[in-house]
């Protein structure tokens, strides 16, 4: 048995005690919220712990966070779990990262399933554990008949790569005449990304105080509204989603266009 499926997995209820969301119009709240779960090794660190102890709490703040967007309503809920780049991080911690997401999709699908969660992974085969890719794969098909809220688990995922697949599968058909080079659109490369059901992202969010989006969603978030977090995600929950989803209702979304505010005035 690997180090990581002796570690304990938190159950987070669906409700909390004494707390409930915020009353806020259906019609306003983001259809799809991406969540960059950044800070767990610093937020670890910071207390003289093990980098891998903040991915164990984090881990706990994400299915808080799952739980607090299905209360709210949220149709869509995206998690950067696992990056392309993250390969790139010491040889350890990568056995950790692969070990214990394997361990939480093991433990948190019953509790998902019975939230009326549906989960999806988005990402790039190659590489990717395939003991992980069962887990996710079982947790596909255990939730596929689910209406609530779907979570787009991005493990091995990355926005260029995302990006640079999809041209490349569209270079293959228009190649074998499958495909049309003049007729290519925006909605023909949607057709060719990972998950081309996905919604473009309203709301992202980025934890621990970092200002940038790390190559996450890059098409889906062309037009999101971007909410930067102070908090390292092992302390983020959902009370902190439900702020950042309050101050996006707040938010006057344009998509590229304006109102002539004095014309109307006048």
């Amino acid at each position: 048995m690997a180090d990581t499926d002796r570690l304990a997995v938190e159950h987070v209820p669906l409700h909390r005690p004494g707390l409930t969301p915020p009353d806020l119009d259906a019609q306003a709240l983001p259809q799809h919220v991406a969540c960059v779960m950044d800070g767990n090794g610093r937020w670890a660190n910071s207390r003289g712990l093990p980098r891998t102890e903040g991915h164990r709490v984090g881990e706990a703040t994400m299915m808080d966070v799952i739980a607090g967007a299905v209360e709210l309503g949220i149709p869509e809920l995206s998690v950067y779990a696992f990056s392309t780049e993250n390969w790139r991080r010491s040889p350890a911690e990568v056995r950790f990262l692969m070990g214990f997401t394997r361990t939480v999709l093991r433990s948190q699908t019953d509790d998902l399933d019975r939230w009326g969660v549906r989960v999806r992974w988005v990402g790039r085969e190659p590489r990717l554990w395939k003991s992980v890719l069962s887990e996710v794969r079982r947790a596909e098909r255990i939730t596929a008949a689910n209406t609530g809220t779907v979570l787009n688990m991005c493990l091995n995922y990355g926005g260029r790569a995302e990006i640079a697949d999809a041209a490349r599968a569209m270079g293959q058909d228009v190649a074998a005449g499958r495909l049309k080079a003049s007729s290519i659109t925006e909605r023909t490369v949607r057709r060719y990304l990972y998950s081309p059901t996905m919604r473009d992202v309203d709301l992202f969010i980025r934890t621990s105080g970092e200002l940038r989006t790390s190559n996450f969603l890059m098409w889906e978030s062309a037009y999101a509204e971007l909410y930067f977090s102070p908090l390292p995600w092992p302390e983020f929950d959902r009370v902190q989603l439900w702020k950042a989803v309050e101050a996006y209702v707040n938010r006057d979304r344009r998509f590229g266009g304006a109102v002539d505010h004095a014309a109307q005035a006048g």
